[in-house]
């Protein structure tokens, strides 16, 4: 985990300006977004600010916490080597805290789908009583005391006085501009590099047994699922906000992007390695009542063919991404 000690002096922002460019655009040959700033301008100055809250401890209720403590921009914003991350005085969550990169494009958010807009989704984890735990209106108090935050939201938004829409329009703007579209496999569409004979012939699998529900570009279809882990369901998933039997095991199907970056694996973080992952969908499927079709019976791979598609998700890590310093931690060292 990582966290930090509350301080009773503001720490130095060492880099105040790490970027050079704060423009969002659509990468070639993807669906327009869902979230396009039409009603939060971009500005670096909101970038900024946004970036800074992200990064900010005091969004938890003791100043432990921030949102960089689950999503670690080294994983893909994602919190490596943990099953369920660790929240406020080390609680523990159910849920494995996903990574966090082309949030544009989600019509919803969450594993199950309990957030429909990414200018809500911060409240979730802030009031989540094992994740931050924090009313936002103290957060607002806390944010308003600090000299250094009123001047950053006069620049971005005209005003020295703090509230809550204006705190998720700065974290919106930050990460909506998490955009992921630069891995190998990009590179290659783009006619820049080639692929191995591994990663092609797992390309070719992969659109054969994975595409349905890992649809490229953004390799989700965004929809509910159960791809069979259990018959007895220790979290309803999405069947928590419907209240629908037929809903019930089914977790939002998450984005490959990134995926070799972004262990452990599943809503639950049950598994380590993506060869633990091809295993239960060749041979581990659980047969349930709402078992999704197309992993009925298991999905059949041999030996090689799960490391020829292994070796293509492979190519899906956006190391360029990761090493962003615009998405940086200005808090650090």
């Amino acid at each position: 985990m990582v966290a930090m000690n509350a301080c009773e002096v503001d720490p130095v922002i060492k880099e105040e300006l790490p970027v050079n460019d704060i423009r969002f655009s659509v990468p070639q040959g993807w669906p327009q977004p869902v979230y396009d700033f039409s009603t939060n301008p971009l500005t670096t100055e909101g970038f900024i600010l946004g970036r800074k809250l992200f990064y900010d401890t005091r969004l938890s209720r003791n100043n432990t916490i921030s949102c960089g403590s689950c999503h670690q921009q080294f994983a893909a914003f994602s919190h490596l080597d943990h099953a369920v991350s660790h929240g406020i005085d080390g609680l523990l969550g159910t849920r494995n805290a996903p990574g966090l990169y082309n949030l544009n494009w989600h019509p919803s958010f969450m594993w199950d789908g309990g957030v429909n807009h990414l200018e809500v989704q911060p409240l979730a984890p802030v009031d989540n009583p094992v994740e931050m735990d924090e009313d936002i209106n103290n957060v607002v108090v806390k944010l308003q005391n600090d000299a250094d935050y009123r001047r950053l939201f006069r620049e971005a938004f005209g005003t020295e006085t703090i509230t809550t829409p204006l705190i998720l329009k700065a974290m919106a703007q930050f990460q909506g501009m998490l955009v992921s579209a630069n891995s190998k496999y990009d590179r290659y569409l783009r006619g820049e590099t080639s692929l191995s004979t591994s990663e092609l012939n797992g390309l070719n699998l992969f659109q054969q047994k994975c595409n349905s529900c890992h649809t490229a570009p953004l390799f989700t279809n965004f929809q509910y699922m159960n791809n069979g882990l259990d018959s007895v369901f220790a979290d309803a998933g999405r069947a928590r906000i419907t209240l629908l039997a037929a809903d019930s095991g089914t977790f939002k199907v998450p984005s490959l992007r990134n995926v070799g970056l972004t262990r452990q694996y599943m809503h639950d973080g049950r598994f380590i390695t993506l060869e633990q992952v091809l295993d239960h969908y060749s041979s581990g499927v659980v047969n349930s009542s709402t078992i999704s079709a197309g992993v009925v019976g298991g999905i059949p791979m041999t030996t090689q063919e799960k490391q020829d598609i292994i070796a293509f998700l492979k190519t899906l890590s956006d190391y360029s991404f990761i090493n962003d310093r615009r998405f940086a931690d200005p808090f650090a060292p």
